[in-house]
């Protein structure tokens, strides 16, 4: 589950500026535990400010400028790729106590899949192909495939797949974007994401419409993002987080840039409304919309989630889709 809460201190953000999708690639899907790159992005290293000769820690020692601009496709993507890359240990340092090796959360909020059933009940998922979109670290297909399920757990970023490497499993691997999946239609029974690609992507109904080509018929895609709501208010754990301090429906792309204006980190917002309407526009059918409450048991805080804004206002946002 990539990091909920990146923006602090600065402006929420929103947009949908015009962009050109990237050419689809299809490819049947591999069953060896493999990580098989996209030629979509540079490879690791390449990014701005982590090029030859700049080592990670003088690509840190700048202090990215928060804004909010208009960010595209391929400007998102490769930001982002370049973000988890860079930090990704540093994720998984923070984070992976509370997302354990094979656990299945949906949230912050500690919501996990073994309750919610969101896929369907777990005897259910045995011998199902299951794509998980967002994957960090393959914590959710570790879950499923002790299901006995067949998933493929596909990332962005090269440097989280190699923790799922690390933490081992005989799935699949996959490095790719979201926006252009590289797998023949009607490959899984089901797909998940658990705040992957989609609070990242400038364009998301091209992501759902990638999702939904390579679903079978009936196959389910359940997604969780920051609630929309989260938006308006500072992204702060505190009771300084408790007030609105921007406009809900402000769409321009939160992004951090470096001192030359290039996008190191890119996150847009849609409304609830808008959510919904892309995942009708992708031909899905909504089938719920899951607003977790925070549990008595969860005394953490992630960045701008934490027990007091957790017991007002939501935090994740689970959008339950079928492909018809």
């Amino acid at each position: 589950m990539p990091h909920p809460g990146r923006r602090s201190g600065a402006a929420r953000a929103r947009g949908v500026p015009s962009v050109t999708a990237p050419a689809r690639r299809r490819k049947s899907t591999t069953r060896e535990p493999i990580i098989q790159e996209s030629e979509t992005f540079p490879e690791p290293g390449t990014e701005p400010g982590t090029g030859p000769g700049t080592s990670a820690e003088s690509a840190d020692a700048f202090e990215p400028e928060a804004t909010r601009r208009a960010a595209g496709v391929t400007e998102s993507s490769r930001a982002n790729r370049g973000w988890w890359d860079r930090n990704a240990d540093e994720y998984q340092t923070d984070h992976g106590t509370f997302l354990g090796d094979d656990r299945f959360v949906w949230g912050p909020e500690g919501l996990d899949e073994v309750e919610a059933e969101l896929l369907g009940p777990p005897e259910d998922l045995k011998g199902k192909d299951v794509l998980e979109i967002g994957a960090g670290a393959a914590q959710c297909s570790r879950w499923l495939a002790a299901q006995g399920a067949r998933p493929v757990a596909l990332d962005l970023s090269h440097r989280q797949l190699q923790h799922a490497l690390r933490i081992g499993g005989s799935f699949p691997l996959v490095c790719a974007d979201a926006g252009a999946l590289p797998f023949a239609d009607a490959s899984f029974d089901l797909a998940c994401s658990a705040y992957g690609a989609l609070p990242f992507v400038a364009d998301p109904v091209l992501v759902l419409r990638e999702v939904h080509r390579v679903l079978r018929p009936g196959g389910r895609f359940v997604f969780s993002v920051t609630h929309p709501i989260r938006w308006a208010f500072p992204d702060e754990p505190g009771p300084e987080g408790l007030s609105v301090s921007a406009s809900y429906f402000d769409r321009t792309p939160y992004v951090e840039q470096d001192e030359d204006g290039r996008a190191v980190y890119v996150e847009h917002h849609r409304t609830l409304g808008d959510r919904v309407r892309d995942v009708v526009a992708a031909g899905f059918r909504l089938v719920d919309l899951v607003e977790p409450e925070w549990p008595a048991w969860n005394s953490s805080e992630w960045g701008g989630w934490s027990p007091l804004r957790g017991s007002l206002i939501p935090g994740t946002a689970i959008f339950v889709c079928e492909r018809g």
